[in-house]
């Protein structure tokens, strides 16, 4: 029998969540044949426990199944690669939170500089990733997004944050971290990670959201193998009912603006056979067809195994659109490829989001409506 994999369930926190992105309701199982024999344990054990599975692949002379379950504090660097700190509240604010959580948390010494709309002039901010490379943490965290990586790209030292991932620091962020992301795995080849940024995810006054907490704490303490989520109602056909695209696509891409920003440069990764995942913030669904029309034609979507629509907010339909939507947008992209076009992953500028791993060899699967990408550990 092909292995039975429990995925935490992604939709009990009692706090708030947002509607727009939503999870999957129950624990469910796939069943993939080119699954190893064991079964994955699920992490429902309290920290410090030992699993009581057999893991061929992670296997130590204590019974260990080789995870990281400690509640030992991780060590938090928090720099500024792209705009700068406004809101100086939610910026301290995150800061208590993470080291209300028990973290070592770690301000790079120009987190707070300003130039223009930056972070610092470009040597600066230039400068503060290599630090975070050099400085041995267990997690490199954004403050915020923005703008301002795209023109620092050719100064970055790719091969020191690549030994510095390699080492067992996770760089962690979103929206204008994309171009860092792509970059890195264009370059290097390197695993990073689309997930939260300090101020918008640790900073707000009403908390943190359940779900992305959760995902968060499995990636420093070595959980987290996967995320499953629900997809929208679609009309018959519109998605295969039951496929698996078996480990090794490539997982890439993130905010789709800064994505194609990248083509036609050194920074966009050659990805064939991969999964894109995409997202984006304040823009009209035609200027998000116009992208995927760039990358369309530029020849990238058609060498991809599947395309995924993350949480795409905050714009606003006009009487001109007469009925152009979104799903319009999705419904056309599907007309125009061959491969599967899945919707509704929980990521985003949203709060409620899952963590993502940039640059990971993953599985995908879907049965009915429930999709799930799974990674294993990256560690």
């Amino acid at each position: 029998m092909p292995p039975a994999v429990a995925w935490k369930n992604l939709a009990t926190s009692s706090k708030k969540k947002t509607p727009a992105t939503p999870v999957t309701a129950t624990k469910h199982a796939h069943d993939h044949p080119a699954q190893a024999q064991s079964p994955h344990c699920d992490h429902d054990h309290a920290h410090g426990e030992h699993c009581s599975h057999d893991h061929p692949a992670h296997a130590h002379h204590d019974g260990c199944c080789g995870h990281d379950h400690s509640v030992r504090p991780k060590h938090i660097y928090v720099y500024s690669p792209s705009g700068a700190v406004r809101d100086k509240a939610a910026f301290k604010r995150a800061i208590k939170r993470l080291e209300g959580m028990g973290h070592q948390v770690e301000v790079d010494a120009d987190a707070l500089s300003s130039h223009q709309r930056f972070a610092g002039d470009d040597a600066t901010r230039i400068a503060s990733i290599h630090r975070a490379a050099a400085i041995g943490a267990d997690v490199a965290l954004i403050s915020r997004g923005g703008y301002g990586l795209t023109r620092i790209l050719p100064g970055i030292d790719y091969q020191a944050v690549a030994k510095a991932v390699e080492q067992g620091t996770h760089f962690v962020g979103l929206s204008d971290f994309t171009a860092f992301q792509n970059a890195l795995l264009a370059q290097t080849g390197a695993i990073s990670w689309a997930g939260p940024a300090l101020i918008a995810d640790f900073g707000q006054k009403e908390g943190v959201d359940d779900i992305m907490l959760d995902c968060f704490e499995d990636l420093i303490y070595g959980h987290g193998e996967g995320t499953g989520w629900r997809m929208p109602k679609q009309p018959v056909g519109a998605v295969p009912d039951d496929f698996y695209i078996e480990g090794g696509a490539t997982l890439w891409g993130s905010n789709l603006a800064v994505l194609v920003s990248l083509l036609g440069t050194p920074y966009f990764p050659q990805v064939e056979g991969g999964i894109l995942f995409i997202e984006d913030v304040g823009e009209h669904p035609y200027k998000i067809e116009r992208m995927l029309t760039q990358l369309l034609h530029a020849g990238v979507l058609a060498k991809q195994k599947a395309i995924v629509f993350g949480q795409f907010t905050e714009f606003k339909l006009t009487s001109h659109d007469k009925g152009y939507k979104l799903q319009s947008v999705i419904d056309w992209l599907r007309a125009q490829l061959r491969i599967p076009v899945l919707q509704g992953l929980p990521y985003g500028h949203v709060e409620t989001k899952v963590l993502l791993p940039v640059g990971a060899p993953v599985s995908l699967s879907v049965e009915g409506r429930d999709a799930l990408i799974y990674w294993g550990h990256t560690h």
